[in-house]
């Protein structure tokens, strides 16, 4: 299917799409952020939503903002609302589940995001708490079980103590970390950064470069 993206964005310039930015913007923000943490392109998405966006997502478009940044778009992309069919155009099988009772995660506005392919598996619990903005307040990936405990930015990286004493450092003269945890399996070591700031592009890309195993959320 080819599909037309000539629209009124083109003309006026960016602007968020949707009618709004706890539904529509913090929803595409939510998936922004799987789509950070899984890094490949997955064969399945289900999203299980729970109580006001169980009772509204489908009105709020929700949907497409979730799967948009799922596929990487900004919240101004004129491609937004065309994300659930680019997705299934690229043989993603995407569900949308309204769960019954309350949040996992205490909030109202709850999506759990979980993607896979032959390769992997990861779930993402996020909430949209006004404005755009969201929490992230669970993470399921590679066998570990990260719970933030505090607001985005946050920096996770996996690898050995060597790296996170080189991520430590290279933080230091960034930016203060508000809090740091560690979480250690049989597959090995997971260390998570809670800034106090956002990172400008090119510090985020230098850390990337250095660090494979790093995402920032």
């Amino acid at each position: 299917m080819t599909v037309n993206y000539k629209s009124v964005f083109d003309i006026i310039g960016p602007i968020m799409i949707g009618p709004s930015s706890s539904h529509t913007a913090g929803a595409c923000a939510i998936g922004r952020a799987a789509n950070s943490l899984f890094k490949e392109k997955p064969t399945d998405i289900v999203i299980h939503y729970y109580e006001s966006f169980a009772q509204t997502h489908k009105g709020h478009g929700t949907d497409y903002a979730i799967i948009s940044g799922i596929l990487g778009f900004d919240p101004d992309d004129s491609r937004v609302p065309y994300a659930i069919g680019l997705a299934r155009d690229q043989g993603m099988n995407i569900t949308f589940i309204e769960e019954p009772g309350d949040s996992p995660i205490n909030h109202p506005n709850t999506a759990i995001i979980d993607l896979k392919n032959d390769d992997k598996q990861v779930t993402v619990a996020g909430c949209s708490i006004g404005g755009g903005t969201i929490e992230i307040r669970e993470i399921k990936m590679d066998g570990f079980d990260v719970k933030p405990k505090g607001p985005l930015p946050i920096l996770l990286v996996q690898g050995g103590e060597n790296d996170h004493q080189h991520v430590t450092k290279q933080l230091a003269d960034l930016t203060k970390v508000n809090d740091q945890r560690h979480y250690k399996t049989d597959r090995g070591n997971l260390y998570e950064y809670d800034l106090d700031r956002r990172l400008k592009q090119d510090e985020i890309k230098k850390l990337t470069q250095e660090h494979a195993n790093l995402v920032y959320l």
